[in-house]
């Protein structure tokens, strides 16, 4: 196998979630993209986030902000994410599981 950059996995990952039509696909899509030893960037997220909210599958689109949380180093890199995705969020409706459950 030829080695993947960044930007073909990103772009890869942008064309699965925006072709997905259920949630099964979404959540394959989702173990497989959170299975690297990467974090996937802001625009996978946000194709990720809306593939979740067009097949209304609200839970997943919470689980996103965990898998994140999960695979960063550090709490300043999960904070940038925050920042980054708080106009999705706020425009899909999603909160936070800290949110919900301080």
């Amino acid at each position: 196998h030829a080695e993947e950059s960044f930007e073909e996995f990103s772009a890869r990952y942008e064309k699965e979630f925006d072709a997905v039509s259920d949630v099964f696909e979404l959540q394959r899509n989702l173990n497989n993209a959170f299975a690297y030893d990467l974090v996937p960037s802001p625009s996978v997220i946000v194709a990720a986030l809306k593939a979740a909210r067009r097949v209304n599958d609200y839970p997943s689109a919470v689980r996103v902000f965990e898998g994140i949380k999960a695979k960063v180093e550090n709490k300043g890199q999960y904070e940038e994410y925050l920042t980054e995705l708080e106009p999705i969020r706020e425009e899909l409706g999603i909160v936070l599981k800290e949110n919900m459950y301080p």
